[in-house]
């Protein structure tokens, strides 16, 4: 197998051989090499259609939780029992060094790039079924980067005044949260679907509606933000949360809770 010098952006120096006209590569590193070129575009594609499946068949995600809620017991009298509903930011945490509030009758019902009308399909099973006191919606970032369509701020408008609705009617007591900052420090770009300015925006319109309908607005993205980026030192990719950024938010989220309990706004 003859490779270029300047195929794929590699010199022959990167595999320490002499640069010319082209170079030729050990056998076996050649073989994985091409075993890797050939298997890459498949898995990409396999995951691709494993969540294009997953959309089709379950868009909501209503069988991510429906068996955990359907076993999950009345609280006992006095329990405060919250749930956090939410995407990637909430669904990923406690999966590392930084746990989900040992000790607390917390539930997190976060799926992976969920979007705020798919939320709003399993708010019933995963919030009101499970009659907790507050609720903390977690949403925006995902329909900000078309992830189930086009979206606009009044569609996502929508679906957050209908979940903080039911939750209302059904006696819960909200805590809405910012969405997250972004920042392309760690050499992947993550603000070209998410520009900062809309989150800018939209944390704006989450914050006064919070005011507006006597929910609390939970505000993580001022801790986690640097102007408009998100401090290196505290996100794992740019986009996420590292643990570092969830210690931060953990005490915000439980004064927001603990707001939330007593009716302040």
């Amino acid at each position: 197998m003859t490779v270029s010098s300047t195929a794929s952006g590699l010199s022959a120096n990167a595999f320490g051989f002499r640069s010319g006209a082209g170079f030729r590569l050990p056998r076996a590193l050649a073989r994985q090499i091409g075993i890797a070129l050939f298997l890459f575009p498949l898995a990409h594609a396999q995951t691709s259609a494993d969540r294009l499946h997953t959309l089709l068949t379950d868009w909501a995600g209503l069988t991510r939780y429906g068996s955990d809620d359907a076993e999950i017991r009345a609280p006992k009298a006095g329990e405060e029992r919250v749930v956090f509903i939410g995407d990637e930011v909430t669904g990923n945490w406690g999966k590392s060094a930084a746990k989900f509030f040992p000790g607390k009758p917390y539930l997190n019902r976060g799926i992976e790039h969920q979007t705020t009308p798919q939320m709003l399909v399993r708010f019933r099973q995963d919030v009101i079924s499970l009659k907790p006191k507050v609720v903390v919606i977690e949403a925006g970032m995902n329909d900000l980067a078309s992830y189930t369509g086009p979206s606009t701020e009044g569609t996502m408008a929508d679906n957050f005044v209908s979940m903080v609705e039911l939750a209302k009617f059904n006696g819960i007591r909200v805590v809405l949260a910012s969405v997250t900052p972004v920042c392309d420090c760690l050499g992947t770009k993550q603000t070209g679907l998410r520009p900062q300015g809309k989150i800018i925006s939209l944390n704006g319109w989450i914050r006064d509606y919070a005011a507006q309908s006597g929910s609390v607005y939970l505000n993580y993205y001022a801790a986690l933000a640097q102007g408009r980026d998100f401090k290196k030192e505290l996100t794992v990719d740019g986009l996420l949360p590292n643990d570092a950024a969830y210690e931060i938010m953990a005490p915000l989220a439980e004064e927001a809770i603990s707001d939330a309990l007593k009716g302040v706004r």
